[in-house]
């Protein structure tokens, strides 16, 4: 796998999910930061311009559609891949501008493998290291 050095941004305003996603993905090598609202997200985006960012959509401060918009309007960080990570999920991630959609509760292992194949880092069955299971909830 080359995912040493891809650093991602995990927003999530419930403590659990990020601590679970952050220390999964620790394990497997990225480097990662974590936000618990929608304006800590873009504070830490304009600063660390992460490889790809897992928002959540129902966040404090500033709601997760409109840290994406904010984020899709700035060239420093119009670029950034991110995936939504929610438990609700109403219209197409993908219409928003975003490259895919997982809904909560997701494994950290299905998580792995999306965040794989958006950062096309390659063996995509090969990441988690699971042996069968059911996929996660996926919306595009």
């Amino acid at each position: 796998m080359r995912i040493q050095n891809k650093h991602i941004l995990i927003v999530d305003d419930f403590k659990d999910d990020r601590e679970m996603y952050s220390h999964y993905l620790k394990r497997v090598g990225f480097e990662v930061s974590l936000a618990s609202d929608g304006q800590e997200a873009l504070e830490k985006a304009f600063q660390t311009t992460p490889d790809l960012i897992l928002m959540d959509l129902w966040l404090p401060q500033i709601a997760g559609w409109e840290a994406i918009r904010q984020l899709r309007a700035d060239e420093k960080t119009h670029k950034i891949p991110i995936v939504v990570l929610t438990a609700r999920a109403f219209v197409s991630a993908v219409a928003v501008g975003c490259e895919g959609c997982l809904i909560k509760p997701c494994r950290p292992e299905d998580l792995l493998v999306e965040v794989m194949r958006v950062l096309d880092l390659g063996e995509k069955g090969n990441a988690t290291g699971a042996q069968g299971g059911s996929p996660a909830k996926k919306v595009v």
